[in-house]
């Protein structure tokens, strides 16, 4: 956490060709820096986040903001210089803040050339003050695993890699859409091993017609390559995908509850702590950007479609991206990249910080409410007194956290902040 400092609008005076949209940005930052609502003593974390929004194809399960790169390319080099001057405009918001992780998004970032992301993460250190062992996270795809590539994208910074694997099953993977198949998934991980001494594995259960025996042996089989960190998520079903317009037959409620026993017991035999609602670690290896969001920190999107979060000493601010890439390159041309930014008001406050911070299960201290909201936690006692007498809430002085009926329900407990 840093202490607050006001900016004058010299901050903006970058030397590069973005200088007047700067100007422009560091206008914006001070109008933002005007007294306000709220009152925060000092300013969270801040992580970045940026969004390569191509993938070879689109999964009929994704709501994610992704783009089939039609003919298997797409415009590296643009794009690239576009994340760059994004970047550059948006210095003046969080200008003196330290970064303290990165995640490249996607899409398929894997897809980037290994010029490419050292490119990448050369402009972002030209212009981004961060530590030297900051986390940085790369999605990657199975289909896309080239050893030579991944040992550039480790040379270029790259320290931890976060990758699709969703099943190790052929007819599940087919199912799922996925261009690799149970072989292709394995090297993957082999590649990893061979690379990184921090990864994450992602699958996914309650899978079109999968059978309890198949969820365990996906993850026994991802356990067996002892990865330091497991993300698994039910399937759902989003809205606008085209798992939604044609869903699958999936397993019932009872069966994807015994999945999700079955989870929690594997887990914890093998020493994996499941820390938030998907994600499973080894000691010492939580994912730290996530639980940024998780802890109601900042973060800046760069990339179609990316959002950000950003606080100042009184108010906290929400951005949007253009979504689609060739609207958002055209948009940063223009020097405005932001197509959408609001202020998050005082009664909304509490509904998203409870919204991230219910999914860490071992809670949260009281006094991460009033540091991360600028407001005292009696703006939502009522709620919280309503969801402990029902049994979805733990709280005494030092913890706030949600029952095991409260993780189970989560939902439900997260809707009783709506409002507050």
């Amino acid at each position: 956490m840093i202490p607050i400092k006001v900016v004058g609008a010299k901050a903006a005076q970058t030397h590069t060709h973005s200088h007047g949209h700067n100007q422009a940005a560091a206008g914006t930052a001070l109008h933002y820096l005007q007294p306000g609502a709220l009152n925060l003593a000092a300013l969270p974390p801040l992580s970045l986040y940026i969004h390569f929004p191509w993938c070879v194809r689109k999964c009929p399960y994704c709501d994610f903001n992704s783009h089939e790169a039609k003919g298997g390319g797409f415009p590296e080099e643009e794009y690239l210089a576009s994340l760059r001057s994004d970047l550059e405009m948006a210095l003046p918001l969080i200008w003196g803040r330290r970064i303290h992780t990165i995640f490249i998004g996607g899409g398929t970032p894997s897809l980037m050339s290994a010029a490419g992301l050292d490119r990448l993460l050369s402009d972002v250190r030209t212009l981004l003050p961060m530590d030297a062992d900051t986390e940085i996270t790369m999605e990657a795809n199975p289909g896309t695993f080239e050893a030579e590539k991944f040992k550039s994208y480790r040379a270029s910074g790259i320290n931890r890699l976060s990758i699709g694997i969703q099943s190790f099953n052929a007819e599940h993977l087919s199912a799922l859409g996925r261009i690799h198949d149970g072989g292709e998934a394995r090297r993957a991980v082999e590649i990893a091993l061979a690379n990184f001494d921090n990864f994450n594995l992602d699958l996914m259960y309650a899978l079109p017609t999968q059978t309890l025996e198949q969820a365990r042996e996906d993850i026994e089989t991802a356990m067996s390559f002892k990865p330091p960190h497991l993300s698994l998520y039910h399937l759902t079903m989003e809205p606008n995908t085209l798992f939604a317009k044609y869903p699958p037959v999936l397993p019932d409620d009872d069966a994807s509850a015994d999945m999700q026993d079955m989870i929690a017991e594997l887990t914890a035999a093998q020493g994996y702590g499941q820390y938030e609602v998907s994600a499973y670690a080894q000691p010492g290896h939580r994912a730290k950007h996530n639980l940024n969001y998780w802890h109601f920190g900042d973060y800046l999107g760069i990339g179609a479609g990316a959002h950000s979060k950003i606080s100042f000493p009184h108010r906290v601010l929400r951005q949007a991206r253009s979504k689609q890439p060739k609207a958002y390159m055209e948009a940063v041309k223009a020097g405005n990249p932001v197509q959408e930014e609001y202020e998050i008001g005082r009664g909304e406050m509490g509904f998203e910080f409870m919204l991230n911070t219910l999914r860490l299960h071992e809670g949260f201290e009281p006094n991460l409410f009033s540091e991360r909201t600028g407001l005292s936690i009696n703006a939502i006692e009522q709620q919280l007194n309503a969801a402990e007498a029902k049994g979805l809430l733990y709280r005494d002085y030092n913890l706030i956290k949600p029952t095991e009926l409260g993780q189970r329900f989560l939902n439900d407990l997260q809707q009783m902040f709506l409002g507050s």
